[in-house]
């Protein structure tokens, strides 16, 4: 399957060292905004691959299949928009663009065009994550779902010094909600679907953008409580608290150890071991339900992803937090 790839950047290489575990995936184009950077790029990986600095370009070639998609933020959904009008599949880096607005004209291109978009969110299709499914009836009746990601980021000193950064610009539709949240959410809207009430809390930092946020969750019996940072460390594993037990999942955003902790004492390991790249996964689903004609993942599928969009734009007004593709009106990214 011959992949276009938008953005070189750390994540992107990381996409590719486990694109190319699997059998079937291949480099064929790199999109980069200068020459050098994109040629510079796929020597690393392909030197056959063409490099393009105009994405229409790169969208309207034969020699490209799929594309995979690791811009900021504030680009996603224009640039999806574009190469699924082009009739290209689509694999979006979360969060899947600014707005629920956009993740909506998203939707619909796939729909038009008849191809398949999907979020690249890797956690909910590592092997621990369908044991978190598969086994969370042993906990009974679940009352809380918690789900912590709190990284200080590498970027923040600079801020600190009067320099902003991509992380730290709103422009690009950035924060730590949009970053790091996301995380948090997807898992929760996979294993429970979208809540019924959103209350968030937040503080925004000088430039526009959230540092860190949490967020309450109401659902019919049950409360999800996720906390966010891109200013400080956490180190609290993730949580579903049901009344026969808790079951312990060490990182929400790629699970490697999940427990039981029976109300009795005992706890019950139920890891998988995991040989593979996390984001492999992500792309061997992609991969196979193009294979069989599918256009929708089941696991991460739009539903779930136009729910958490939802979801992030509540808490989002909720604290005051604005971007520029909020103004916008995403008519004209068709």
């Amino acid at each position: 399957m011959r992949f276009g790839i938008v953005g070189t950047n750390w994540i992107t290489e990381r996409f590719i060292q486990a694109a190319m575990e699997t059998d079937e995936f291949s480099l064929t184009a790199v999109y980069s905004r200068t020459e050098d950077k994109g040629k510079a790029f796929a020597a690393q990986y392909n030197s056959q691959a063409e490099v393009f600095t105009d994405l229409a370009q790169m969208a309207a070639s034969d020699q490209v299949d799929a594309v995979y998609i690791a811009s900021p933020n504030s680009l996603h959904a224009e640039q999806a928009i574009m190469c699924m009008n082009r009739g290209k599949h689509v694999l979006c880096e979360k969060p899947f663009a600014s707005n629920a607005t956009e993740v909506r004209s998203m939707l619909e291109a796939a729909r038009n065009n008849n191809v398949l978009l999907m979020e690249a969110v890797k956690s909910t299709l590592m092997p621990n994550f369908k044991i978190i499914k598969e086994h969370m009836y042993k906990i009974g009746r679940v009352r809380r779902y918690f789900a912590s990601y709190c990284q200080y980021s590498s970027r923040f000193d600079a801020f600190k010094q009067g320099n902003v950064l991509n992380a730290f610009n709103p422009a690009f539709s950035n924060g730590s909600l949009m970053d790091l949240g996301v995380y948090c959410l997807y898992p929760m809207v996979a294993l429970f679907g979208k809540p019924d009430e959103v209350r968030a809390v937040g503080v925004l930092l000088s430039s526009g953008v959230d540092g860190e946020g949490s967020i309450v969750m109401r659902y019919p019996d049950m409360d999800a409580v996720v906390m966010y940072s891109k200013i400080t460390d956490s180190y609290l594993p993730a949580e579903i608290q049901g009344e026969n037990g808790t079951m312990v999942i060490d990182k929400i955003s790629q699970p490697y150890e999940v427990k039981i902790h029976y109300r009795d004492g005992t706890i019950e390991d139920l890891t998988k071991a995991q040989t593979r790249e996390p984001m492999y996964y992500e792309i061997q689903e992609f991969m196979d339900l193009i294979k069989i004609g599918e256009r929708n993942s089941s696991i991460n599928s739009l539903e779930c992803s136009l729910a958490v969009a939802e979801v992030m734009e509540d808490a989002r007004q909720q604290i005051g937090l604005r971007y520029e593709a909020d103004l916008k009106n995403t008519s004209s990214a068709h």
